[in-house]
């Protein structure tokens, strides 16, 4: 079968591989948490065309935080869900993939998660709280995608706020917009809020376990920052990561497949997922906090 079909009651859409290659991407949208859908291009472009290059991709439709009435350029105030509803979701996707990685055509140890914007948030959270949970199963891969991944972020430097001052339409993520976006998935402020939120405040020691990870930021894109934030983190925890700033980009150029940017990146996730190893045995966590460079399943 090569068309998408829905599966686990309506959660995921699955985009099985055209000749599999035994790699699997749990794969979340993105949209600030409120907004986004499985028909847009950073999830159906993405998995489709991740599809047609052997990976079997699982694009998880979460259930979304609400639509505030103050947030003018919405059409309408919706109700929603606050966290840990998406994060839930992300959860109950990953276990139903680990459970038919079987009838999918997914080696277990070549099963990566990730996401774009908000979505990147999802899938670093989610991780967090499966090494909290001692889960079975770890992905092998985390793949973010100009994520979000702190509340507060660092302020630019002078090189990042002159870009963004030439290009006003990119500046859409100042300090109030995403602290707004995240109280508004919060449903709170975000002082109290756990790691499984807001990933970006991970500490060394809670990122010991945390798999090998691949970031291409956003390049005049303010949210580039936590991911750079979220970088450090885990180097100072000694995990293997890399971080790339598409040059020339704006925030979701995922959503524009028309600019060649778009199918860069697609490459880049496309290798990283095609040079997943399988000739090691799956490992679920680490003995120590020491750097493991086998891939963690």
């Amino acid at each position: 079968m090569s068309d998408p079909y829905s599966a686990a009651d309506g959660l995921v859409r699955v985009y099985p591989a055209r000749e599999p290659n035994g790699t699997g991407l749990v794969w979340a949208h993105g949209g600030g948490f409120a907004f986004g859908d499985l028909d847009m291009p950073e999830s159906d472009w993405v998995a489709s065309s991740l599809a047609a290059r052997g990976t079997t991709v699982v694009s998880v439709d979460y259930r979304l935080a609400p639509v505030p009435a103050e947030w003018t350029d919405a059409a309408t105030p919706r109700a929603g869900h606050h966290y840990p509803a998406a994060s839930d979701d992300m959860l109950a996707a990953w276990s139903w993939v680990v459970a038919n990685a079987g009838r999918l055509r997914i080696a277990l140890d070549r099963l990566a998660i990730g996401g774009t914007s908000a979505g990147g948030n999802l899938a670093a959270g989610a991780t967090l709280r499966l090494i909290e949970r001692r889960a079975e199963a770890l992905p092998a891969l985390v793949l973010l995608a100009y994520p979000t991944l702190l509340a507060v972020q660092p302020a630019p430097d002078a090189a990042l706020r002159a870009a963004l001052d030439a290009q006003p339409d990119a500046d859409t993520f100042g300090p109030e917009a995403v602290r707004g976006m995240y109280e508004n998935y919060l449903g709170g402020p975000v002082d109290a809020a756990p790691v499984g939120a807001i990933p970006g405040l991970a500490r060394p020691v809670d990122l010991a376990e945390f798999p090998p990870t691949f970031i291409v930021n956003g390049d005049v894109d303010e949210l580039r920052l936590s991911g750079e934030v979220f970088a450090a983190s885990l180097r100072a925890a000694r995990r293997p990561v890399d971080v790339v700033t598409e040059a020339g980009t704006q925030h979701g150029h995922l959503n524009r497949p028309h600019e060649a940017a778009a199918s860069v990146t697609l490459d880049r996730f496309a290798a990283r997922l095609a040079g997943l190893s399988s000739l090691t045995p799956p490992i679920a966590h680490a003995p120590s906090a020491t750097r493991q460079d086998t891939p963690v399943a």
